[in-house]
């Protein structure tokens, strides 16, 4: 019997208790290949010698001291790594400890703004539908999860939603990828108009959509027109980077690849790739020059900010990611990745669609790929595949209700940048035999 609160009261769990490179290892000595990083975390592994001995090292000089007595030698190199590698007039870094809460503070920082930018009056946040940007209050209440929020609406502020670029359902056969993200920037347009351009405080969205969508990239140029349309109407943008941020898209910023400069953008995740906890909002000139000239203090704060060991073991992470080139690694190997899964699954009857970028790569399973009819949600479809991955010993990470909070399944891939080619050929041959057992126990049982 256990006397920990697990994530599921039903089920058991196996009892990690080793890494290895690319695998978790059971007590009872099963090898498991993480496909996903657990959650798109450990991008360098289970097992890696550098960052474990830079956390130690801390460890042995200081373990922590709060942040409103001193500033810490890792965090503040952790921060000019950060912003040297950062979209251009992104100044400053506020580390915490996750991704809810960089999204937190991402949220009362562009309240605090605009407040003392003298435009109090702005109080609404636009966000996207099928998004996920945390379990805390605020960020939950900004995602556009419909299953996530709903035991919790009474609770949460009451956001605005628009909908997802997701090309793969919502452009229409005659469109073009540049007709399309117009029509989703004008539908921007018409949303902050509709609450009143000078009461809006921001727009925040995934710059490659996660768990909630399954690795879903947005079509060229759309985060162009998005940010003209804030740009135009003094709101800010706010990207969440948690999950497809650090590297793991392929650039160290997923926004790079879209050739714009969020105000904030929040990371977590691949920062410290699961040696400990850690997240930032990393925020722009503007918005700290505002602030700063203001009050002169952000009104926030929790007790483990720029904890000094989690910080020096990010930046452990931070300089392997750079001095062995993974980033190169991530874009070879995620194109390897991507051939092999269209390969084995192209044409997969089942396979509606398969998308991604870098590593990070998501898989839309469909009763029928012509009408793209989802499977039946009480078929559970990818919480059999879970189990059945996980049973021949491979982690990955599916999800349901993917169209609208119930109906649909995907499964999203994230493995760790220290990945070799036959780790792609095992991941494929993994998920392939896991969905054929799959669809075999769904037949019998619808």
């Amino acid at each position: 019997m256990t006397h920990v609160f697990h994530r599921s009261l039903r089920q058991d769990y196996p009892l990690a208790v080793r890494g290895d490179g690319m695998y978790v290892i059971d007590a009872a000595g099963k090898r498991y290949l993480d496909a996903c990083g657990g959650a798109a975390v450990s991008c360098l592994g289970h097992s890696d010698a550098e960052v474990i001995r830079a956390i130690k090292a801390q460890l042995d000089r200081l373990p922590y001291a709060h942040t409103s007595f001193f500033s810490n030698e890792p965090m503040e190199a952790l921060a000019d790594e950060l912003i040297a590698k950062a979209p251009e007039g992104m100044s400053h870094v506020y580390f915490v400890s996750g991704g809810s809460e960089a999204v937190e503070a991402a949220l009362k920082l562009a309240r605090q703004y605009f407040v003392e930018a003298g435009q109090p009056q702005r109080r609404h946040v636009i966000a996207r539908l099928q998004s996920y940007h945390g379990n805390t209050l605020g960020a939950l209440a900004t995602g556009g999860n419909v299953w996530r929020r709903r035991q919790y609406e009474p609770l949460l502020f009451p956001a605005r939603h628009v909908s997802p670029c997701y090309a793969y359902r919502g452009k229409t056969p005659d469109e073009t990828d540049e007709a399309y993200g117009t029509r989703l920037a004008d539908e921007l347009d018409a949303a902050i108009r509709a609450l009143g351009a000078e009461t809006v405080i921001a727009f925040c969205a995934e710059t490659v959509v996660g768990a909630t969508l399954g690795a879903v990239p947005p079509v060229p140029g759309y985060f162009r027109k998005i940010r003209e349309v804030c740009d135009r109407h003094g709101v800010l943008l706010i990207l969440d980077e948690v999950m497809c941020g650090m590297g793991r898209t392929g650039t160290l910023y997923a926004c790079e690849q879209e050739g714009i400069t969020p105000d904030i953008v929040c990371v977590a995740k691949g920062l410290g790739a699961g040696y400990q906890p850690i997240g930032a909002a990393i925020v722009s000139s503007r918005i700290v020059e505002t602030i700063r000239d203001g009050s002169g203090f952000f009104q926030h704060g929790h007790t483990y900010l720029g904890h000094a060991a989690a910080c020096a073991g990010a930046l452990a992470v931070q300089h392997a990611i750079r001095n062995r080139n993974l980033l190169g690694n991530v874009r070879r190997l995620g194109d390897l990745l991507g051939v092999r899964l269209r390969t084995r699954f192209g044409r997969h009857a089942n396979v509606g669609d398969i998308r991604g970028r870098g590593l990070f790569w998501g898989l839309e399973f469909v009763r029928d790929p012509e009408t793209k009819e989802p499977f039946d949600p009480a078929l559970r479809v990818h919480s059999r595949l879970k189990a059945e991955a996980l049973e021949l010993g491979l982690m990955c990470y599916p999800m349901g209700g993917t169209l609208d909070g119930q109906r649909g399944d995907h499964v999203l891939l994230a493995p760790p940048f220290i990945m070799e080619e036959a780790h792609a050929d095992e991941i494929v041959e993994k998920l392939a035999s896991a969905l054929d057992r799959t669809l075999a126990e769904v037949s019998v049982a619808s």
